[in-house]
């Protein structure tokens, strides 16, 4: 595995305003990634600032999935080679990062970004370039970039079931709802189609509230304390959709159970609360809280004992600064998107982006999850399953609901 020389390439662009255009060699030079040698593949994930705990363990991940594959033979005559960076959980140096592993390290594609905002500072640079963005986190579904692979779920596919869910007789016939979320675009996009999909359903704007937080925020007494007012008043049950990210995840179901506040008082749907989220915390306290993914630790099958086998020994192996016995949806979501892209790349018989892309359709994976995800040439989602599950008192989550097969991902705009 390749670790991109950040302090070289700040070097080279000294002076550059963060989001400025830097020159880009036309689109053919992707073409000459398997001239060269190993085919070069390129991850954006950070290892450093807010995000750290979780984007880090990608690069580790994704070279898991290139091994695998360069152990059954490669692609197309040729070993995957993995360049890693670190854009430091800075959302301009994605995209800076982005652009000279296109036009520079020559990558035939690129794995990465978590926040939405990094998503959307990386997709004018692919774009531009016709590059490939494998994006492995769930979305606002708003987006359908023919340069952007988009391997997890779009809220109809994810965020609306577990709604539904906490709506129903079968969950806790939530009535009020408290979104908190940190200020970018994913928690505000979110947040916005829920609002509207509420009103379909006849609730009144009276029974929901939305507070944002920079990112990295810690302190969040005075919001709970807002959320057991708003819970106390008229009006029925109350959830909190959490949508803040990385640290402030911890951080606040860590206030949420200091206050004494359960998940039979006022239930969290935490729409970005992964497995990694709960390390180092008393989830005997926090038992009952939900999350949706499309991948949870707990999933039943052959396929995910064989990745968590995979990944702890592949930590032990390389002594990656993870637990080898915690894995999280976006880990499985960047392994399956190498798996496809090298499905895709043999499908074609070539390594250019336009052949890579016309493969896509009919492209199918046996994931970790238990699912047969696809893809489609409709557009360049791909179809997954959908859990919701529930925090046990062993810094996990217990699988509380899944859905039957995978549902069919669409825009938002379309549902």
């Amino acid at each position: 595995m390749t670790t991109f020389d950040r302090r070289r390439f700040l070097m080279t662009t000294a002076g550059v305003a963060a989001g400025a255009a830097l020159p880009l060699a036309a689109p053919p030079f992707l073409r000459s990634a398997r001239a060269a040698g190993p085919v070069k593949l390129g991850c954006l994930f950070s290892s450093s600032g807010t995000m750290a705990n979780l984007e880090g363990r990608l690069n580790f991940v994704a070279k898991m999935a290139a091994d695998e594959i360069n152990a059954a033979g490669g692609v197309n005559g040729s070993t995957i080679e993995v360049v890693t960076s670190d854009p430091a959980s800075d959302w301009p140096l994605y995209a800076q990062v982005g652009r000279q592993m296109l036009s520079e390290t020559k990558v035939a594609a690129l794995f990465g970004c978590w926040t939405s905002v990094s998503r959307k500072s990386v997709l004018p640079v692919v774009e531009q370039a016709d590059g490939l963005l494998f994006y492995p986190l769930h979305f606002e579904g708003d987006e359908n970039s023919k340069n952007v692979v988009y391997v997890n779920s779009p809220p109809a596919s994810s965020v609306l079931p577990a709604v539904d869910y906490l709506m129903s007789p079968d969950g806790v016939e939530a009535k009020r709802f408290f979104m908190i979320g940190s200020d970018y675009v994913w928690p505000r996009t979110i947040n916005k189609q829920l609002k509207g999909y509420w009103k379909s359903k006849g609730i009144e704007e009276s029974a929901w509230k939305e507070e944002y937080v920079p990112f990295g925020f810690s302190n969040f007494q005075t919001l709970v304390n807002q959320i057991r007012a708003f819970a106390d008043a008229p009006g029925g049950k109350c959830v909190v959709v959490l949508t803040v990210v990385g640290s402030s995840i911890p951080d606040f179901m860590r206030e949420f159970a200091n206050q004494g506040i359960s998940s039979s008082d006022v239930p969290v749907l935490g729409l970005d609360m992964v497995e990694a989220d709960l390390e180092g915390l008393d989830t005997a306290k926090m038992v009952g809280h939900l999350n949706c993914w499309a991948y949870l630790q707990q999933a039943k099958g052959e396929a995910n004992v064989r990745f968590l086998k995979a990944w702890a020994d592949y930590v032990a192996k390389t002594k990656a600064p993870f637990k080898p016995d915690v894995a999280i949806d976006p880990m499985v979501s960047t392994y399956d998107a190498v798996h496809l892209w090298a499905m895709a790349a043999k499908k074609a018989g070539s390594f250019d982006v336009p052949e890579v892309r016309k493969a896509f359709d009919g492209l199918s994976f046996d994931c970790p999850s238990g699912y047969t995800i696809g893809m489609t040439g409709e557009n360049n989602y791909v179809s997954r399953g959908v859990f919701i599950g529930s925090v046990n008192d062993a810094q996990g989550f217990d699988v509380l609901w899944q859905s039957e097969g995978t549902p069919k991902p669409v825009p938002m705009s379309q549902y």
